[in-house]
């Protein structure tokens, strides 16, 4: 068989119109009627008004245009017909004796058909059916024909009148029953389904029969044969005749293991069973399409490959879980698709697959057959990322959105530059936003309607891993943000997939999200926790992505979220959480974890929920298991911390407190410290720009603020432009203002000065295992002095596992202090700093100290010793025993 190139067309929008593609179909059948032979018009001729019948029912079916122009292509029609009959006269008045003796021949032939016992039969057509269409190419020795007929003295097994009825309508459940080929008393009965077709043969081995045209795209035929045998249909369309298996052939390519883990909500690896797979099935290469969609009278495949017209790819449900599916031969990957539902209420609806690999670029909205074909070269990554949990290892994430970063970059262009940039500043890890596909890049990829395919706007799913892989090579994790929480409207996406609510809420108080104008998934429906649980495995095992970071937990949690009293309803206990949504974080981490060793999983969550990384399996206080997260985000430390650094330094004195805060609730949770891109945007400006003073007091505050973030308990996370103290919130359209860091531009060495200083915060850092072995444990921070408000100065020590410690100093204040005096333990002999924001070629005032600083035996903050330092102005300084 010629193998089929991959689809060109495109979503239906973009298809000609039902009328349009109806004359048009018309226009050809009539042509390919003018040629046909005298023997074919002496042999349908009994059969002219029944095929008149069904050629005005398809029009009534297919032609949406006025009566009058339906009358017009009937006159037209029939002028074609007496034009051809005209004709065919005319040759066989020509031909004189030799058409005589054909149409004895012909009629010699059918005699013998109802005579003769069925196995020497020789009849090349149905009795009463046209003549069957000629092989496609010619043989040097034409085959033997088989006859097509049904038990003696009965008309052939057609398609029964509730069956025809019901595939017209799209509301079959069971093809498979009815068309294809089975056994029947007598023989074989074939029936085929192919609208707009002109004929239909089988070809069994060497043997070929033609099938009776029963009108609407219907043919059959029965074969004396004693059982089905392998056998392919020729379709005769207008001008070609397409070579092919018949669909309705296969058995079903699910087995019962996974319909059986469907229906409960278990199957892990729901993507391998559901969705658009090419594969070999039956010694066949094809595609199976398979959908959930329980509410669904009847479901077809359409797509490029049929023009969009999914009348004939009828899918068959399997049983009780809702789940449909087709075996489509001779498809390939490349071709575009969607799923035609016949809702409940009997109205069509065209569907993206929920579970598509793959979309087209949006706009466009069709999902795309594929199959991965990457070799990764990862592997001593993916080996090493399991040796220490990432609450005990450094963790310092640099946050980007992919298609701003280098605006017109696609993946595999990416993968040059990204992991080169990301390795020579240290980040150990990048969180990417978005990656799952999103209609409006507005929404940054936090409204979804391509769960299972990376966006298609820079590149396909191989090019993505292409990327990750890159980033593995050069030592860097992947994170992805994750957004579980809520859905769009979209109304070829999932919103009512079936024609009734699926994967959100039935309760329409559940179901609307009231800040973002989504829907909330139906985390209390077991179908719905598994597509969301193997999303999550999905992208960590297909993809080898490092973590999940989850977007909106917040707005899981509680039932109450952004909703005025009298919106919501309590739960069972007469609480306001969202028991559904807990219980579907709990296994959805439970899951990850027990599958994919070696990756993290990130809560952003807004509230004091206990327990957010607690082990699913122990209880708190407030009666509930923990989450199972293996950090969340710190928003409490972000916005205190910045509303700090946004006050005047002569103000700061009486907001001491939202800088030491964090520390009473350090250790209730393992931390990420963001400042992230939901920081910068909007309004919020730029991390430079929240700070207070002119241009260098600016820098200065930025530096010395960054330098008491990586200090602080807990890990870091920094969105892409404020490395290099960008000053204009960040677009999506436009990026980072990569220009700053032009030599060319005058204040260029000011913007590499914050650049550096990032560089050398992760050297120093990941060099440090007293900033990250005891991150989450009250014995690796203790307080210098957290009170000296008056002074705007912070200093603290974290330790190693072993002990060693670090010291961190930060000075909030404009001016220089000299000979300040900190506690310090009394068995370290010498302090050296490791790192001064305030050094010259960060931009600071050089206001550092070249020297071991030793401790002096006066004691002060409570310690036996302390050591005398000259505060630089606004900055932060780590010492270290030398």
């Amino acid at each position: 068989m010629t193998p089929r190139t991959p689809s060109s067309g495109s979503d239906p929008k973009n298809q000609p119109t039902p009328a349009k593609k109806a004359a048009a179909k018309k226009a050809t059948a009539e042509k390919a009627v003018a040629k046909r032979t005298t023997a074919a018009r002496n042999t349908t001729a009994k059969k002219t008004p029944a095929k008149k019948t069904a050629a005005k029912k398809t029009v009534a079916k297919k032609e949406t245009a006025k009566k009058t122009v339906a009358k017009k292509e009937t006159a037209k029609k029939t002028a074609a017909k007496t034009t051809t009959a005209k004709a065919t006269a005319a040759k066989a008045a020509a031909a004189g004796t030799a058409a005589r003796k054909t149409a004895k021949k012909a009629a010699t032939a059918a005699a013998a058909a109802r005579k003769a016992p069925a196995a020497k039969a020789t009849a090349r057509s149905v009795r009463g059916g046209p003549t069957a269409p000629e092989p496609v190419s010619p043989e040097p020795a034409p085959p033997e024909p088989m006859a097509a007929r049904g038990p003696e003295g009965a008309a052939p097994a057609a398609v029964g009148p509730g069956d025809r009825e019901r595939l017209l309508a799209g509301t079959h459940h069971d093809p498979h029953s009815v068309l294809g080929a089975h056994p029947v008393p007598g023989g074989v009965a074939f029936r085929v389904f192919r609208p707009y077709a002109l004929g239909v043969t089988v070809v069994a081995g060497e043997r070929r029969a033609g099938l009776r045209d029963d009108g609407q795209g219907f043919f059959s035929g029965m074969l004396p044969l004693p059982e089905v045998p392998a056998y392919r249909l020729e379709v005769e369309y207008a001008g070609t005749v397409q070579d092919t298996e018949d669909a309705y052939g296969f058995l079903p390519t699910l087995g019962e293991f996974d319909l059986h883990l469907i229906g409960e909500g278990r199957h892990e690896q729901l993507w391998q069973a559901l969705g658009a797979h090419p594969m070999t099935h039956q010694g066949v290469t094809g595609t199976r399409f398979a959908v959930w969609a329980p509410n669904a009278r009847g479901v077809r495949v359409a797509g490029g490959f049929n023009f969009w017209d999914g009348t004939g790819y009828p899918m068959r449900s399997l049983g009780a879980t809702g789940v449909w599916e087709l075996f489509v031969p001779g498809i390939g990957e490349g071709e575009l698709y969607k799923f035609e539902i016949t809702r409940p209420d009997g109205s069509k609806t065209l569907r993206a697959d929920p579970l598509a690999r793959r979309t087209e670029v949006p706009p466009a909205t069709s999902s795309v057959v594929h199959a991965s074909h990457h070799e990764w070269g990862d592997a001593e990554w993916m080996a090493g990322r399991t040796r220490r949990p990432a609450h005990e290892a450094p963790f310092s994430v640099y946050e980007l959105h992919l298609p701003s970063w280098r605006p017109g970059l696609t993946y595999r262009q990416l993968a040059e530059q990204l992991p080169a940039y990301v390795k020579d500043l240290g980040f150990t890890h990048v969180e990417l936003m978005p990656v799952a596909e999103h209609p409006f890049g507005g929404s940054w990829g936090y409204q979804v309607t391509g769960f299972y395919a990376p966006t298609a706007r820079l590149g396909t799913p191989d090019d993505f891993k292409f990327l990750v892989d890159a980033l593995h090579r050069a030592g860097i994790g992947v994170l992805m943000d994750w957004v579980p929480a809520h859905f769009p409207r979209d109304e070829w996406a999932l919103a009512e997939f079936d024609g009734r609510p699926l994967y959100e809420h039935a309760d329409p108080l559940r179901a609307a999200h009231p800040d973002w104008g989504t829907l909330e998934f139906d985390f209390g429906r077991r179908e719905v926790r598994n597509f969301l649980v193997a999303n999550a495995l999905y992208w960590c095992e297909e993809f080898h992505i490092d973590g999940l970071r989850v977007d909106a937990v917040a707005s899981m949690l509680y039932l109450d979220y952004s909703r005025e009293p009298g919106q919501w309803t309590p739960n069972e206990h007469g609480g306001r959480e969202n028991l559904d949504a807990v219980a579907f974080l709990q296994e959805m981490n439970a899951t990850v974890y027990r599958r994919v060793p070696g990756v993290v999983t990130v809560a952003e969550e807004s509230t004091a929920w206990d327990g957010v990384t607690r082990a699913t399996h122990h209880r708190g206080p407030s009666g509930f298991g923990g989450l199972g997260f293996g950090l969340k985000w710190n928003m409490g430390w972000m916005h205190d911390t910045l509303q700090y650094m946004s006050h005047d330094p002569v103000h700061r004195k009486f907001h001491h407190g939202e800088m030491t805060f964090s520390m009473v609730y350090a250790y209730s949770e393992n931390y990420v410290l963001p400042i992230s891109h939901d920081e910068v945007v909007h309004g919020k400006r730029s991390l430079v720009s929240k700070m207070p003073g002119d241009w260098w007091q600016q820098r200065a505050n930025l530096r010395s603020y960054l330098g008491f973030m990586w200090s602080h308990p807990g890990k870091q996370l920094l969105f892409m432009g404020q490395e290099f103290a960008q000053g204009s919130e960040w677009s999506e359209t436009s990026g980072p203002d990569w220009w700053l860091l032009d030599p060319n531009y005058g204040a260029a060495a000011d913007h590499r000065g914050v650049l550096d200083l990032v560089r050398d915060l992760n050297a120093v850092y990941r060099a440090t295992p007293a900033l990250w072995t005891r991150d989450v444990h009250p014995d690796g921070f203790q307080w210098i002095t957290g009170d000296a408000a008056d002074d705007n100065v912070l200093a603290f020590l974290r330790h190693d596992t072993d002990g060693t410690p670090l010291l961190a100093v930060s000075h909030f204040a404009p001016i220089v202090r000299p000979d300040y005096r900190i506690g310090v333990p009394d068995d370290v002999p010498a302090w050296r700093e490791v790192l001064n924001t305030d050094a010259a070629r960060y931009g600071g005032s050089d206001v550092v100290h070249p020297d071991p600083v030793k401790p002096e035996p006066q004691g002060r903050h409570g310690r036996p010793a302390s050591i005398r330092l000259t505060l630089p102005p606004l900055a932060t300084v780590w010492l270290r025993p030398a």
